[in-house]
This record gives C-alpha cells, sequence and structure tokens, in this order.
C-alpha cells in the first residue's frame, strides 16, 4: 500500500497522504452532478436528490407534526429524509456539540435543576438567548441556529451551528464558553471537561425534568447500572459533517467508523470515578459499549456491498421505539415497532402513521459510533479542554473533506473486518491495551 505521511495543507487543515500507493480513486458519485442537485443509485437507478436544505441539530423538546396527514410515509419517503440531505462540496459545514459537568464552587457537589433553571433564565436574559419549555420548566436555549440543551443527568450541552471554517467552530465555543462562564460564576457554579463524573456516585446525580429521558431511563435501565451511568455521568463532544451524494456518504460513514477507535483514543479522558483512578483512560467509551445493542455499536452493515441510504433505513425502522410525540406529550411506546407505526397499527396511537417529524424523533433515540442524519454525527471522543474541543473538528474534516486523506483512509481499512474494529474499540479503552493498539495501527499504516 506504501506509507502515510501527515501534513497541513494551505487552509490548516490536517491531510493523510498516501507515499506510492498502487490504488486508484473510486467512483465519485459527486462528479456526475451539478452544483444545485445530486444523484444517488438505488434498486439499480439513478435518482435525483433532492435540493440541499439547511441543517439544524434538534436540541431542545422532540419534533411534533399534527398527525393527520394526507397520505402516510412510505419506505421511498425515509429513504429520501436522508438523501435530502446531499449538498454540493462548496456548501459543506462543520458542526460541534459538547458537554459539560456543571459543579457547585463550594462544595463540588452537582448542580440541581433548581440551579439549572437559574442560570438558563440568567444567560438568556443577558445574552438574548430564547427559552425552551416542556411545560413548565425550561429545558434550553435557543439562539439562530444554536442551542443549548440539558443531559439526563443535567450535562449542559452546547450544539453549534453548521459554520463554513474550523476557525469559526473554535470562535463559537470560546463564546458559548464566556457566556455560560459568566454567568455561572456568579452564581458560584463551575464547569469541568471531562467524559466521565470524577467523584460522585450515580445516586449523587440530580435529574432533570424531560419525559423523555424518563422514559429513556426506563428502557435502559433493563441492561444495568453501566448503561444508566452512560447518560447521567458522561460528556461527549460531537462532530457534524456533510456528504455529497450516496457513495460519498458511503465512504465517510466507513472511513469514520473504522477511525473512531483512534479517536476515542486521542482524545481518552475520563479516567476518574467516585474519587479515585477507574482503571481506564476513557471510562465513558467502556460505559457507552455496554448500551443497548440494537441501538449502540459499530454497525457492521456498513462494510458490507450493500449497503447504502436504503439499508440504514431498514436498519433504523428494526431498531425498537421509545416514544411519539403529540400534542406537547410523549407517549411511552418502547419496544413497539415502528413499521407497525407506518401501517398504522402502533396500539398506543390504533390508526395513527408518522409524519417526517416522527421519522426524525425516532433516528435520536438511535446511538452507534457514527450516526447518520441529513449529515453524520461523529460520536466517539471524550470531552476535555477547549484546545481539545477545538481539536477534534480539525481531525474529522483534515481526514473526510480532504478526497486524498479520504481516500488514503479508504486504502489503509480495504482489508479490515468489523471484528477488526470493535476488537480495536475494546482496546482503546486501558493504558496497556492503547499501546497495543498504537503498535498494531502503526503496522497497517506502514503495510
Amino acid at each position: 500500500m506504501g506509507s502515510l505521511d501527515l501534513k497541513w495543507n494551505s487552509s490548516g487543515c490536517m491531510v493523510l497522504r498516501k507515499v506510492e500507493s498502487t490504488k486508484t480513486k473510486g467512483e465519485d458519485m459527486s462528479s456526475l452532478c451539478g452544483s444545485s442537485a445530486y444523484l444517488y443509485k438505488r434498486r439499480g437507478r439513478r435518482i435525483r436528490c433532492r435540493e440541499q436544505r439547511v441543517n439544524i441539530v434538534a436540541t431542545g423538546p422532540a419534533i411534533d407534526h399534527a398527525p393527520v396527514i394526507a397520505k402516510p410515509l412510505t419506505k421511498d419517503d425515509l429513504i429520501d429524509y436522508f438523501v435530502s440531505g446531499c449538498k454540493p462540496k462548496h456548501n459543506w459545514r462543520i458542526g460541534t456539540e459538547h458537554e459539560k459537568f456543571g459543579f457547585e464552587l463550594k462544595t463540588l457537589r452537582p448542580i440541581n435543576y433548581k440551579q439549572i433553571s437559574a442560570l438558563l433564565n440568567r444567560i438568556a436574559t443577558r445574552f438574548d438567548w430564547e427559552k425552551i419549555m416542556e411545560g413548565d420548566n425550561i429545558i434550553g436555549l435557543k439562539n439562530g441556529k444554536q442551542s443549548i440543551s440539558l443531559e439526563p443527568g443535567g450535562q449542559f450541552e452546547l450544539s453549534g451551528m453548521p459554520l463554513k471554517t474550523l476557525h469559526q467552530t473554535c470562535d463559537e465555543i470560546n463564546s458559548h464558553l464566556y457566556q455560560a462562564k459568566t454567568v455561572a460564576e456568579e452564581m458560584g457554579i463551575g464547569f469541568l471537561g471531562l467524559g466521565f463524573q470524577p467523584k460522585w456516585r450515580l445516586e449523587d446525580i440530580p435529574g432533570v425534568p424531560k419525559v423523555r429521558y424518563n422514559i429513556m431511563q426506563n428502557h435502559l435501565g433493563k441492561f444495568g447500572s453501566p448503561t444508566i451511568e452512560s447518560l447521567f455521568m458522561t460528556c461527549s463532544v460531537q462532530v457534524n459533517l456533510d456528504f455529497s451524494s450516496e457513495a460519498d456518504m458511503i465512504k465517510k460513514m466507513r472511513a469514520s467508523i473504522a477511525l473512531q477507535p483512534l479517536a476515542a483514543a486521542l482524545f481518552a479522558n475520563s479516567p476518574f470515578k467516585e474519587g479515585v483512578p477507574n482503571g481506564y483512560l476513557t471510562i465513558r467509551s467502556h460505559r457507552v459499549g455496554q448500551m443497548d445493542k440494537s441501538r449502540a455499536g459499530i454497525l457492521p452493515f456498513v462494510f458490507y456491498d450493500t449497503f447504502g441510504f436504503e439499508k440504514y433505513v431498514d436498519y433504523a425502522l428494526d431498531v425498537p421505539m421509545l416514544f411519539v410525540y403529540r400534542k406537547n406529550k410523549y407517549i411511552d411506546c418502547r419496544g413497539m415497532s415502528f413499521r407497525d407505526f407506518m401501517a398504522g397499527k402502533l396500539p398506543v396511537i390504533p390508526g395513527q402513521v408518522p409524519t417526517l417529524g416522527d421519522w426524525e424523533n425516532h433516528l435520536t433515540t438511535i446511538f452507534p459510533e457514527v450516526r447518520l442524519k441529513r449529515y453524520m454525527e461523529m460520536r466517539g471522543a471524550d470531552d476535555g479542554p477547549l484546545e481539545m474541543l477545538c481539536a477534534l473538528p480539525a481531525f474529522w474534516v483534515g481526514l473526510l473533506y480532504d478526497e486524498v486523506s479520504l481516500q488514503n483512509v479508504l486504502d489503509m481499512i480495504a482489508d479490515w473486518t468489523p471484528e477488526d474494529i470493535q476488537n480495536l474499540r475494546n482496546k482503546i479503552e486501558t493504558r496497556s491495551n492503547i499501546y497495543r493498539f498504537a503498535g498494531w495501527l502503526g503496522q497497517k499504516m506502514l503495510k
């Protein structure tokens, strides 16, 4: 294959370049398309993608649409939902999301919902954010395409807007931290950037009044306390990136899933639990790996020859539902089938069929290492200090938005199996295994 060399291009992005490679690039479907519309291939036919839409990460209440619609959704409608995310390269954007723990400066205890509510209200007043409410409870803030939301254990999350450059993403993070810290310090509150709650036990973590999370906790609780810890005691950083076509999506999904263990190792930042070392470099990754296997993991089918938008739809349809959202209320649908919902046979709302809003809500209850929506979410890294929050999008942009780097990654992983990737993921959690992982990866890169 040749050796690999890391360089920086004129835009300041990391580029993985291959020396003496003998492989040629695969067909780029985006070259078949004009600047405003894209093609993808399904069932042997080339289909024109819809015009690209602005993508906003939904972090407030679930999307609610009137349940009465003229025409029931078909499987093709669900496929077209993903197709509508195709966009030309000059419209590709970078989105970042990061979570953090709030704590009392005097006692170091986690902040409770009363304190979180006051914090959100003060930020809204001081910096002109719009409040997101669930009943009488404030559960987040919105400012244009940015939003602040709460995770189950009160983790404070910024979901950034789609931005053109890495510098803009870092500026956005800095601006958010300035606003949050300015108000928090006045209240005797601090923020901690780690991947796992380092001091307090699960029973010490206050919850937040979001019905969605109650349903999720009741479902995931049957998988044991480690799964509940992944909801209440972890913080991560996420990078959201675009694709130009189905072929481009396939390449990026394969590359990003294969290298997710590398990102987890580089950004490992959760070595403590209950005030002592926990035996892991990233216990967050370990806990997430113990979640409901039907809705989490590395998605082996992404590496099959048949993978595309349709196969991801099949996967999502087979993941059991958790809830539907009607008239500003969550309805518990744990274990029920979205396929039955499409047929009007959902027991809790018989005769009703889903909207695209229901489909979008269902997709948010799936937690793989890389999640597909109208864009791709890289979900494998622990939360960390400011410089690491800015570094993760640089890592993924350099690898996936540069054609040479992306092709070199695909060449490198061409003989990797899903079992190889799962083994890598398992190895990066502890210090001794991380060194073995580095040696194994170095040998692969030099082949």
